[in-house]
C-alpha cells in the first residue's frame, strides 16, 4: 500500500507544466503577434496625430554660497522645487503680462538638475515664440529671485556680525573705563585685577577684528555668487523629428503590445487548460497517438511532406480498417473538415476491394452536401444507415464534439479511431469523451493528431494500453486463439479512473 501511495504521489503532475505553457503560447502566435502590430500600429498613430505641443528650452548657471565638492545634488534638488512655486510662476507671467493663473502656468514647464549648479528649464506653448518667450521669463525670474535671496541672507549675515561688533565694543568700552580710573602700583591686588582687565581687552579687540572681517567677507562674497548666477544657454526652440518619434513610439507600443499579447496568451492557455503536448493527449484519451497530420495552412515548401503523410495515414487507416472484423468509425474533435478528408482518402483505398459506404454523422454539411467526383464512394446519413447491406464494407464518421449524441456514436462502429486538433478541446472534455466512449464499450484504436506542435518531443503512447492500441491486437487474437474462445474484454482501467469534468470517479 505504501509502495502504490508513492509511486502515484511521484506520478502526480506538476501544478504548471513549463513545457506545455511555452508550446501553447507558441502555438498562439497570431493572437500575441497581432498585438505586437497593433501596439506598433497605435504607437505611431500616436506619434502621427498627437505631436508634442511646441517647446523651447535653457539652462541656468546657478551659484550658491554653500556648494561643497562632495554634495549629492541636495542644493540643486532644491532650486528645482523652487523653480515650480507660484512665485516663480507669477513673476514670469507678470514680465510676460499674461493673465494666465500661476497655477495654470506650472504645469506647462518643469525644471530639470543636470549636475550640482546647472538647471534646465523646458516650457511648452502655444508657439514657438511663446514657448521662447516663456522660458526666457522664467530664467529670469529665477535668477533675480536666487539672487533677491543671497543679498537678504548676506545682509542678514551681515547685520548679525556687526551686531555683535558693536556688543564688544561697548564690552570694550567699559574694559578701558575701568582699567584707566586705576593704577598699577597702589595695590598689588588690583595690579592682577588690572592685568586681567587688560587680557580680556586684548581679547575683545581680536575678536571685534574678526567680526569685522567676516562681515566683510559676507558682503563682498555676494557679487561673486550674484556674478555666478545667469542663463549659460538662452532659451531657443526645441526641434521635434516626426520620423523619431514615429519609431520611437512605435518601437515601445511594439514591445507593449508583443508583452500584453504574451500575458493575455500565458493565462489564457492555464485558464482553458487545452492539452497540446503528445503525452498529454494521450493520458486525456487513454489512447496512443498513432499517426499525426500537420495543418493544411502550412507552407509552400512543406506541401509534398504534409502530402507524403497524408498518403501514409490513408494506408495506415486502410489496413486498419481492412483487417478488422468490426466496423470502424472516425470521431473528430475540432476538425471535421480533415475528418471528412481522411474518411473519403481511406473509402476510396478501400473501392478497390469492394464496395464501401460511408455512413456520415458529422453535425455538418463536410460530406452530406458535398458534390461527389466520380469513383466517389456512396454517403448515406446517419438515419439510413440500417438500410446498408452488410455485404458493404462500412465506415462510419462522426463527431464527439460538444453536443454529440453519445448513443448513437456505436452505430457508426464498434471500434473508433479518434482524429483531435491539438489544443481544441479541454482536459475536461477530453476526460469526457473517454468516459462516453468506455460506456457505449467503444474501444479506441488510436488517435489521429491533427495540427501537432512540430517540436513536441514527448510520448504519444501509452504503454499499459494493449487492450485498445494496435499493437495489441495481434496479442489478443493469439490468445484467443490458442484458448479457443473468445476472452471476455474488461473495461481500460483508464475508464474507471479518468474523472469526469472536475469530478473523481467513484
Amino acid at each position: 500500500m505504501t509502495t502504490s501511495t508513492t509511486s502515484e504521489s511521484s506520478a502526480a503532475p506538476p501544478l504548471l507544466d513549463l513545457q506545455a505553457l511555452v508550446v501553447a503560447v507558441r502555438r498562439r502566435r497570431r493572437l500575441w503577434c497581432a498585438m505586437a502590430l497593433l501596439g506598433l500600429l497605435v504607437g505611431a498613430a500616436v506619434a502621427v496625430l498627437m505631436p508634442p505641443p511646441p517647446a523651447a528650452v535653457t539652462k541656468v548657471l546657478v551659484a550658491h554660497k554653500e556648494d561643497q565638492p562632495n554634495d549629492t545634488g541636495t542644493l540643486i534638488r532644491t532650486d528645482v522645487e523652487l523653480l515650480g512655486t507660484t512665485r516663480i510662476a507669477d513673476k514670469a507671467l507678470q514680465s510676460l503680462k499674461s493673465p494666465e493663473l500661476p497655477e495654470d502656468f506650472m504645469r506647462d514647464y518643469r525644471g530639470t538638475g543636470l549636475t550640482n549648479n546647472l538647471l534646465q528649464i523646458d516650457v511648452t506653448g502655444d508657439s514657438d515664440a511663446e514657448a521662447v518667450a516663456r522660458a526666457k521669463a522664467l530664467a529670469d525670474a529665477f535668477v533675480a529671485d536666487h539672487v533677491r535671496r543671497m543679498q537678504e541672507a548676506a545682509k542678514a549675515e551681515a547685520k548679525a556680525l556687526r551686531d555683535q561688533r558693536d556688543r564688544m565694543r561697548d564690552e570694550l568700552a567699559q574694559v578701558n573705563k575701568a582699567i584707566g580710573g586705576r593704577s598699577p602700583e597702589s595695590d598689588p591686588k588690583a595690579s592682577a585685577s588690572i592685568e586681567s582687565h587688560f587680557a580680556h581687552r586684548a581679547e575683545l579687540t581680536s575678536r571685534i577684528a574678526d567680526f569685522e572681517q567676516r562681515a566683510e567677507e559676507a558682503r563682498i562674497g555676494t557679487p561673486r555668487l550674484i556674478a555666478g548666477t545667469q542663463i549659460v544657454d538662452a532659451p531657443r526652440a526645441v526641434r521635434h523629428s516626426l520620423l523619431r518619434a514615429a519609431a520611437t513610439n512605435a518601437a515601445i507600443g511594439l514591445v507593449l503590445g508583443l508583452a500584453l499579447g504574451l500575458a493575455v496568451a500565458a493565462v489564457g492557455t492555464v485558464v482553458a487548460d487545452r492539452p497540446v503536448l503528445r503525452r498529454d493527449i494521450a493520458a486525456n484519451l487513454g489512447a496512443s497517438v498513432i499517426a499525426e497530420l500537420p495543418s493544411r495552412s502550412a507552407r509552400l515548401w512543406q506541401r509534398r511532406r504534409i502530402r507524403a503523410a497524408r498518403e501514409r495515414l490513408t494506408a495506415s487507416l486502410a489496413r486498419t480498417v481492412r483487417s478488422s472484423a468490426e466496423p470502424v468509425s472516425l470521431l473528430e474533435l475540432g476538425c471535421a473538415r480533415s475528418t471528412s478528408v481522411i474518411a473519403l482518402n481511406v473509402a476510396r483505398a478501400l473501392a478497390a476491394e469492394g464496395p464501401v459506404v460511408i455512413i456520415d454523422g458529422l453535425p455538418g454539411p463536410q460530406l452530406a452536401n458535398r458534390r461527389p467526383k466520380p469513383g466517389d464512394p456512396t454517403v448515406v446519413s446517419g438515419e439510413h444507415a440500417a438500410a446498408v447491406s452488410h455485404q458493404e464494407r462500412r465506415l462510419g464518421v462522426g463527431s464527439v464534439a460538444p453536443g454529440a449524441a453519445w448513443t448513437d456514436l456505436q452505430y457508426l462502429g464498434t471500434q473508433t479511431v479518434l482524429v483531435v486538433r491539438a489544443g481544441h478541446g479541454s482536459a475536461a472534455w477530453l476526460h469526457t469523451v473517454a468516459r462516453q466512449l468506455a460506456d457505449q464499450r467503444i474501444p479506441v484504436i488510436g488517435v489521429v493528431l491533427i495540427d501537432p506542435d512540430p517540436r513536441d518531443r514527448t510520448d504519444g503512447t501509452l504503454w499499459d494500453g494493449l487492450h485498445t492500441a494496435l499493437r495489441g491486437q495481434n496479442e489478443r487474437l493469439a490468445r484467443q486463439n490458442g484458448t479457443g474462445r473468445r476472452r471476455t474484454e474488461r473495461l481500460p482501467m483508464w475508464a474507471a479512473r479518468v474523472p469526469d469534468s472536475n469530478q473523481e470517479a467513484q
